[in-house]
């Protein structure tokens, strides 16, 4: 007898949960299937995937803090991701859904029927796209790292600046360091009224920006470095950029 379908819903309303959760009983008559969790949105749906495994989730798209195309952007950073089918009232969305590789998308009022052959194609699912990009219509709330298996999520809000490095992307919080692997472009573009470029290789934050220190090197040429409250560490101008410190003066 083959393995129960481990289906996690996810859903910032109650009644639209408890729907669910009864179709899944319904469906569980012909596909053998299980319930193996609950979220009420998108960051208690990554705390629950760090810890269990799913084989499918049924996400909403429009909830508080993270929309369901932003959670299943995030989740396909997962050593093994769901299988992901959208559950929603709003069909605007379903070009951004596919392209975040979902099996299917299904207006609400879901029908048992169309939910169980859902189902029944994610049973059916075991390729990935290659890379995740950002098709979100709106700036993210979160960016996603992967460290130790885990998916951890950065509140933008809290990211004091992006440093490129490599092929990874240091991600600077007040309390600690993240590695990334995106474009420091594409963040720069997604991100442009957030952060400013200082160099090619750095966006700082730039409510962040308390004031510029000049400093002199040995061999007597000289650079900017701009301050950021809460760090002390302290972030060179390129002389391409530094237009940057002319522009905070006249502010």
């Amino acid at each position: 007898m083959p393995d129960p379908l481990r289906v996690l819903i996810v859903d910032d309303e109650t009644p639209a949960r408890n729907r669910l959760r009864d179709l899944l009983g319904d469906c569980n008559e012909t596909l053998p299937l299980t319930l193996a969790g609950e979220a009420g949105n998108g960051v208690q749906a990554l705390e629950w995937l760090n810890q269990h495994a799913a084989d499918v989730a049924l996400l909403d798209i429009k909830m508080p803090g993270m929309s369901g195309i932003e959670l299943a952007q995030h989740m396909l950073k997962l050593p093994h991701p769901p299988a992901i089918i959208f559950t929603t009232a709003y069909d605007q969305f379903a070009l951004q859904a596919f392209e975040v590789n979902a099996v299917d998308y299904l207006l609400k009022p879901i029908k048992q029927e169309r939910l169980a052959a859902a189902l029944a194609k994610a049973k059916r699912v075991t390729a990935l796209p290659p890379a995740v990009k950002n098709i979100d219509e709106k700036s993210r709330q979160f960016l996603s790292v992967s460290e130790r298996g885990k998916v951890l999520l950065v509140p933008v809000k809290d990211i004091l600046y992006l440093k490129a490095e490599l092929k990874y992307i240091t991600v600077r919080t007040a309390q600690r360091e993240y590695l990334l692997e995106e474009s420091l472009t594409h963040l720069e573009q997604e991100f442009a009224e957030r952060f400013v470029r200082i160099h090619r290789n750095c966006l700082v934050l730039r409510s962040a920006i308390t004031g510029f220190e000049r400093k002199s090197s040995n061999e007597g040429d000289s650079h900017w470095e701009v301050i950021l409250e809460g760090l002390s560490e302290h972030l060179p101008i390129s002389r391409r950029q530094q237009a940057i410190v002319r522009e905070f003066k006249h502010l």
